[in-house]
């Protein structure tokens, strides 16, 4: 006596959940960078001129603790949003590209690039607001060599390009992701490598953040769960 049955495969029901999340983390992480990196540090900035008087300085970022704190709680989150992010394309690419490849390992490593670099530059984010909640108990000078590090250390994401980079070259060359999406991969690679050539290094941010957006959308849409799958007879 023969008989059918079904039952649910557990890896293939797991990869497909745990897809859609890590792929969702990316999106969410470049959608998040957009109003923390062009919105709130654009409250934070101050006339080049006054830059040559520390304090002027102060005086331009009095009542500023808010958006500094701001800045902190979003630098954070995006941050552990691009951990996840980078981990999970590397478990996908590291399915579907051949053995001893470090493609996969080098998508992962510059998502960990850009996470350090936010973290570290979100850091003096801690000073800089329980400076400017007491403005007339700090050194300027002080202020003025915090808002130099501000303005900086997070928005260098040059390192993104391993991941675009490798996304790319793991596409078009063993079919990892779609094609349009490593043709994307790679435009984003040339962007990022222009800014790194001339003096808008901190540029980078912005077609990394777009391929954190656009390659997180397609991913997730890609990862669709299997359910019940025949077993056999």
């Amino acid at each position: 006596m023969t008989s059918t049955f079904v039952h649910h495969s557990p890896t293939t029901s797991t990869l497909s959940g745990g897809q859609h999340r890590w792929a969702a983390a990316g999106w969410a992480a470049g959608l998040l960078s957009i109003p923390v990196f062009m919105f709130v540090t654009a409250n934070l900035t101050v006339p080049n001129d006054t830059l040559v008087d520390n304090d002027r300085v102060l005086d331009e970022l009095r009542g500023g603790a808010a958006w500094v704190w701001a800045f902190q709680t979003g630098s954070v989150a995006i941050a552990l949003l691009v951990v996840v992010f980078g981990l999970g394309l590397r478990r996908r690419l590291a399915g579907q590209t051949p053995a001893g490849s470090i493609l996969a390992d080098i998508a992962a490593a510059g998502m960990l690039l850009v996470a350090a670099l936010t973290l570290v530059g979100g850091g003096i984010s801690t000073e800089m607001f329980h400076s400017l909640r007491h403005p007339d108990e700090v050194d300027p000078d002080t202020i003025g060599a915090h808002l130099a590090i501000f303005n900086t250390m997070a928005w260098v994401w040059a390192g993104g390009i391993l991941t675009t980079a490798a996304t790319a070259v793991a596409g078009l060359r063993h079919g990892a992701i779609g094609r349009k999406l490593s043709i994307f991969a790679a435009v984003m690679s040339v962007l990022v490598a222009i800014t790194q050539l001339v003096p808008l290094q901190y540029l980078a941010v912005l077609p990394v953040t777009l391929f954190l957006i656009v390659s997180g959308i397609a991913l997730q849409r890609e990862s669709k769960p299997e359910g019940i799958t025949p077993s056999g007879r």
